[in-house]
């Protein structure tokens, strides 16, 4: 079997430590940075006691990318774009590709910065900073006449204070040495600011000055805006239709009795759980034991975990229930969306359908534990005093969020919602809905917002202060 052969059939799991003959001479690969299975592999990798970047293009049409991927990264060194330095490309054995280029130690990439940051939270002055600095590449790059069609802060790598643009294989060359068009640059400034919470759309032209500094482009707002909306919508799509299939994200296998779909980071804690949901339930007190679920809480090496199980009441009730997906598959894509979307929720880690064949029986859903208080116990059941700001910040935010989202929860009463760490979090998502009709919208807004008002005496000043202030659909 020829080494590319070798490196596709090995999936997800590439050996370590691995000696390649390259035409530089025989290079170890110290570790594997990401895998893409059968794809492309990039490791780092050791040469002439030397650190270098390696890709491996291992997929029918690997000379296809490879061409690109150096193909863009010279594009950035003749506009004088910084890119780690291009060593050497070649042809690996059985029709693969390889490009070799400079290692950076101890670069970050932006995105590992975001994920560092205290708080993302629009308008916050550190957040603020790093994505000027994406934005400024971003408009000298679209000055000379460059894009990168897979634009995201995790391709902006800093190192001694230097930021580097890098996958070259999505760098294209527009209108080379002159500037973009500006519906060119609208499409391009889409695809990074889909990638943001929905919040900070509103500081578009706050986030622009860096960009217009050094490509100074007569935008058109309103487009941009359309754009970001349409690209953000796509990736949703995209995003949740993922997280039910095989992938780098998701782990899913399926049988002709069992569906099961798991955050892949987390299969290995969560495998005894996984293979045996019910088990797990047994061993701890229940938190709720209804007809139509059961729900508990685990410890899995020293973290809690919430199972949910879907539970069947009789052969009636599967009879409305088998021929459609789950109220487990139902809530596990519902909980994906708020995630994407930057909306509180815990953070959904396996979802399990029992099935007999195509059809559906019991499902268990689980997810992260939240130990937050209900705000009904938060704010108090009378309802005798209105918000103080913090929470009424939190809830006013989480309102505009379903509103702008055009989502409605189905089930909004005061225990669905828990007050944790500053934020308010959605809980029981299972009659949650994402509406694309702008009447259905409105009649189930109205439905949530009438039935969270109920949960207080409609003469407290807390019931009065939510109809002034809880949006109308």
């Amino acid at each position: 079997m020829s080494l590319n052969a070798e490196l596709r059939s090995a999936g997800r799991e590439p050996p370590l430590p691995l000696i390649l003959p390259l035409e530089q001479g025989e290079t170890r690969v110290v570790r594997w940075l990401r895998v893409l299975p059968g794809k492309r592999l990039v490791g780092q990798v050791e040469a002439g006691g030397l650190q270098q970047l390696l890709k491996l293009f291992i997929a029918s049409g690997a000379d296809r990318h490879c061409e690109r991927e150096v193909s863009g990264i010279r594009a950035l060194q003749a506009q004088g774009i910084a890119t780690p330095e291009l060593l050497a490309e070649g042809e690996i054995e059985g029709g693969g590709r390889y490009v070799l280029s400079a290692y950076l130690n101890d670069a970050e990439t932006l995105q590992q910065r975001w994920e560092a940051l205290p708080s993302r939270q629009p308008g916050e002055a550190n957040a603020l900073t790093l994505l000027g600095q994406a934005l400024s590449l971003i408009g000298t790059m679209h000055h000379c006449g460059l894009v990168q069609t897979d634009l995201h802060l995790g391709n902006f790598l800093l190192h001694a204070g230097q930021l580097y643009v890098i996958d070259g294989d999505a760098v294209e060359a527009l209108s080379p040495g002159a500037p973009v068009t500006p519906a060119q640059a609208e499409d391009n400034l889409a695809i990074f600011f889909a990638q943001l919470d929905p919040e900070w759309d509103e500081l578009c032209e706050l986030l622009l000055i860096g960009y217009l500094q050094h490509n100074p482009l007569a935008l058109n707002p309103d487009r941009l805006a359309a754009q970001i909306k349409r690209v953000r919508q796509r990736r949703l799509d995209d995003f949740l239709g993922k997280s039910l299939r095989d992938c780098t994200q998701f782990s899913v296998s399926r049988s002709w009795g069992r569906f099961t779909a798991v955050v892949r980071e987390q299969c290995q804690r969560l495998s005894s759980v996984i293979s045996a949901p019910d088990d797990a339930l047994a061993t701890q007190p229940l938190l709720k034991d209804g007809g139509s679920s059961t729900v508990g809480q685990v410890t899995v090496d020293g973290e809690t975990v919430v199972i949910k199980r879907y539970n069947i009441k009789g052969f009636v009730h599967w009879l409305k229930r088998f021929w459609r997906p789950s109220r487990a598959w139902h809530s596990w894509l519902a909980a994906h969306r708020l995630q994407f979307l930057g909306i509180p929720t815990p953070a959904p880690l396996a979802m399990i359908e029992q099935r007999f064949g195509p059809l559906r029986r019991r499902a268990w859903l689980i997810t992260e534990y939240c130990s937050g208080v209900d705000l009904l116990s938060h704010l108090g059941e009378l309802g005798e005093q209105v918000p103080d700001d913090a929470t009424a910040s939190a809830l006013l935010t989480l309102f505009a969020q379903l509103q702008r989202a055009r989502i409605s929860h189905g089930d909004f009463k005061a225990t669905n919602l828990l007050w944790h760490q500053g934020r308010v979090v959605l809980i029981d998502l299972d009659a949650m809905q994402a509406h694309r009709n702008e009447a259905s919208w409105r009649s189930a807004w109205q439905k949530d917002r009438q039935r969270f008002i109920r949960n207080w005496p409609a003469s407290s000043p807390l019931a009065q202060w939510l109809r002034e202030r809880m949006p109308d659909a």
